[in-house]
């Protein structure tokens, strides 16, 4: 396999800048996992094509409003962070732009100078370690004070306020309550509550799993092999009653149905052995043997990803029937990436 493998073509406009209204008006391509056609149907219809007895996991996972836009002192060169985890009370790992004169010592104020903070250390990943005040709780003064960090693809810079307002109600799931990821666990953003209770109602059990979305989702595979990427790790925990319903659903002969690429990493994390909680650095790429999960929801991916990879990997026909099936939702005017419409591999 070559990082050449993982190109395909896509047109700038394909790049969805808006969401969808409703959520589950968006559009879903239903491609059969061992081979034949895709169906072309709307996200609305999912209680059709999934069967009562599957166990449909989603991730309850919140995104921070954790971008904050400032200056660093001395000199006073404008600064953006992302902060994105909190090792301590007060105490942030963070992305910062530029970053290049941002050294250990460098001081920085930030959201008009709300929230001050001094640079402890240089981390790896080109992180910085950010100490706040006294080690206060920063999370009620990031939801006041954050913007979104909407991925670098949804253009905002012209934007009215009004729309900067949607997108922080918008960029999160209608299940959103645990509060850490960097991005929205993407495929989770079609859903609306009346969706999960007609669900319900057709005699799919819903479970939910949290695995905090990091900074590594935004980093391109470059190594000219990708098997050899440097996968990032993810904070993830499945409670007792998802483990519980898991058991039960392949028990019962039922399919477990994971929405999205971080339930996958999750449920393979620990059908591989690893803990109900912790942090993964599964990477997942053809071949691969899936031990967890039977079908999966997701959108449509960056070239040169990791979960371009993981879905070529649920796929009989791997990459080159993926690149076909992008290409043929393409032609049909699908829209791409984060605000864009979806896929059911089933």
């Amino acid at each position: 396999m070559r990082l050449e493998d993982l190109d395909y073509e896509l047109p700038r406009e394909a790049i969805a800048q808006q969401p969808v209204e409703p959520r589950d008006a968006s559009r879903l391509m239903v491609v059969p996992r061992g081979g034949g056609a895709a169906a072309h149907r709307r996200f609305r219809d999912l209680p059709e094509l999934l069967r009562p007895g599957d166990l449909l996991v989603l991730n309850d996972t919140r995104v921070l409003p954790a971008r904050l836009q400032g200056v660093r002192l001395p000199g006073g060169g404008r600064v953006e962070c992302l902060l994105v985890r909190e090792r301590a009370p007060g105490l942030w790992e963070a992305m910062v732009r530029p970053g290049r004169r941002v050294r250990e010592g460098v001081r920085l104020v930030l959201a008009g100078g709300e929230l001050r903070c001094e640079v402890r250390a240089r981390l790896s990943g080109g992180l910085r370690l950010l100490a706040f005040g006294d080690g206060a709780d920063l999370g009620p003064r990031l939801e006041q004070l954050g913007q979104m960090p909407l991925p670098p693809y949804i253009d905002r810079r012209a934007a009215p306020p009004e729309v900067h307002r949607r997108d922080r109600e918008r960029y999160q799931t209608v299940f959103a309550r645990n509060p850490g990821a960097v991005a929205a666990p993407t495929a989770g953003l079609h859903f609306t509550t009346e969706l999960l209770g007609r669900l319900e109602a057709a005699g799919i059990e819903l479970a939910w799993v949290t695995l905090h979305v990091g900074p590594g989702t935004f980093l391109p595979i470059t190594t000219p092999d990708p098997r050899a990427h440097p996968m990032h790790s993810e904070r993830y925990a499945c409670p007792p009653v998802t483990l519980q319903a898991l058991r039960r659903t392949r028990a019962a002969g039922g399919r477990i149905v994971a929405c999205g690429t971080t339930v996958v990493r999750v449920l393979e994390s620990i059908a591989a052995g690893a803990p109900p909680a912790g942090e993964t650095q599964l990477y997942i790429c053809p071949p691969y043997r899936f031990a967890a999960i039977d079908a999966l929801i997701t959108n449509f991916h960056l070239p040169r990803s990791t979960l371009l990879l993981l879905v070529a990997a649920l796929l009989e026909g791997g990459l080159e029937r993926l690149k076909a099936l992008y290409a043929e939702a393409l032609a049909a005017g699908y829209r791409f990436y984060s605000y864009g419409d979806a896929m059911l591999i089933i």
